[in-house]
């Protein structure tokens, strides 16, 4: 009977075993019952994902991005300066000519000339800055002998359309006497058949007098800036 007994209490205690596993096995979510429980037995509900403000909100869509601006305009920093709608004049835009001033230095020398650009292109072009000068013979544009050159005037953009024309002026230190003349600085007088001018951007022209050859001394010119006005 004694041994009856004990087999009745572990049989009881294996079956109360195997209800509690039971009961576990079928909380919901498949956890153990004691998981997520405060230590009093209640359960504990899953804490809320909020933004820095204390409020959950929402995902918002991502927006497309649009150009840098600038702090001050407000317009893209990218937007090109206008243009003023013509090129720099080339080489072969120009034709260039040359003929004596009507003002210039008392001498028997060349003492000034006008140098006249005509657009020939077609379209209009520009031209801006002082002109150099060297001295050349005929035909010979790369065997030159470079004029110092002092500017005169201020320089702009000039707008040169076609079959226009841009000038500039060139003042020589005078030959003075009769016949091959004398430079006041003691230098000898030089002569050149043709002078070799470059516009900037432009190419450098060879052009002759219309009305003898250039006699100057010193080697040295003062030049005024390209125009769009002629000068005298």
């Amino acid at each position: 009977m004694y041994g009856i007994g004990i087999r009745r209490v572990a049989t009881a205690m294996v079956t109360a075993s195997a209800a509690t596993l039971l009961m576990t096995a079928c909380q919901p979510g498949g956890s153990p019952a004691g998981a997520g429980s405060s230590p009093s037995g209640a359960p504990v509900k899953p804490a809320a994902s909020t933004s820095t403000s204390g409020s959950a909100s929402p995902s918002t869509p991502s927006t497309p991005s649009t150009p840098a601006t600038s702090a001050t305009s407000g317009t893209p920093t990218h937007t090109a300066t206008p243009s003023t709608g013509a090129k720099a004049c080339g080489l072969s835009d120009l034709k260039a000519s040359m003929y004596q001033a009507a003002v210039r230095p008392d001498g028997t020398g060349t003492g000034a000339a006008i140098v006249e650009f005509t657009n020939v292109s077609g379209k209009a072009c520009t031209v801006q800055g002082y002109p150099t000068v060297a001295g050349a013979g005929n035909g010979s544009p790369e065997k030159n002998r470079p004029l110092r050159v002092t500017t005169t005037g201020g320089a702009s953009t000039v707008k040169v359309a076609a079959g226009g024309k841009a000038w500039t002026k060139l003042t020589f230190v005078q030959v003075q006497g009769e016949a091959d003349g004398y430079c006041k600085s003691g230098a000898t007088p030089a002569s050149y058949p043709t002078l070799v001018v470059g516009v900037p951007g432009s190419g450098a022209h060879q052009v002759a007098l219309t009305d003898g050859v250039i006699a100057e001394c010193d080697d040295k010119v003062t030049v005024t800036a390209l125009s769009a006005a002629k000068p005298s």
